[in-house]
């Protein structure tokens, strides 16, 4: 693919993201025609990956939020529904120290909740953090590393929404976008040839897909989770 054919896709797929109302909100307030994720109350629409139903261990819903303890196991938890072009939004918070993500592009049949994730993580204390910006929160984990993000530090609440629509991909954080990537394009394989994802067949690529909240054994909170369907 010839330069300008990727710069022509990239202006194509920031111009259709640009043209949808509400994104960047930093109230995290939904959208029209937004679907919620989490109820505050249950766990309804959520089961752990590979599995049929939702963990018993780790994951508890406490004070409106969906929390994940510290240690207690559980596994990664996923939607029970699948989604193709969307705007997802979540509220979060990270206890000091601690790391986790919201993926999307899981497939199920890799035995491994391999995909594209969205870094949440204590950009201040967490080893892996420390590895660079490309592992910092609101990063596409090890590929792409935010621009300027206005990340509010462990224990503080932030809000963050990603965009996929098309080959265009967003990351907002706190109401400032600061990733835009579009798939199949040499600036992503590239990213992705210097990643640990280098291998994997599927990374890269887009296909209607669950939402994933992760589970790295850290305290880890959600909340105001909701997606809208996108043409």
């Amino acid at each position: 693919m010839s330069p300008v054919t990727s710069a022509s896709r990239l202006l194509v797929a920031v111009s259709l993201l640009l043209a949808l109302p509400g994104i960047g909100d930093p109230a995290g307030t939904a959208p029209a025609g937004a679907v919620p994720l989490f109820d505050g109350t249950t766990t309804a629409g959520w089961r752990g990956f590979g599995k049929p139903s939702f963990p018993e261990t780790g994951w508890v819903v406490e004070d409106g939020w969906l929390k994940h303890r510290a240690k207690g196991g559980g596994g990664d938890i996923i939607t029970t529904n699948r989604y193709t072009h969307f705007e997802l939004g979540f509220t979060w918070r990270v206890a000091p120290g601690a790391n986790s993500g919201v993926k999307y592009f899981i497939d199920e049949e890799r035995k491994a909740p391999i995909g594209h994730e969205y870094q949440l993580i204590d950009d201040a204390l967490h080893p892996d953090a420390l590895h660079g910006p490309n592992r910092q929160t609101a990063a596409l984990y090890d590929a792409i590393p935010p621009v300027n993000p206005p990340v509010r530090a462990a224990g503080q609440t932030n809000v963050s929404r990603i965009v996929v629509r098309g080959p265009g991909v967003e990351h907002w954080l706190n109401g400032q976008r600061v990733i835009v990537y579009v798939l199949g394009s040499p600036e992503l394989k590239a990213a992705k040839a210097a990643s640990k994802f280098k291998d994997e067949v599927r990374w890269g690529t887009g296909f209607p897909t669950p939402i994933l909240l992760q589970d790295h054994g850290d305290e880890v909170w959600f909340r105001d989770l909701w997606i809208r369907p996108l043409p």
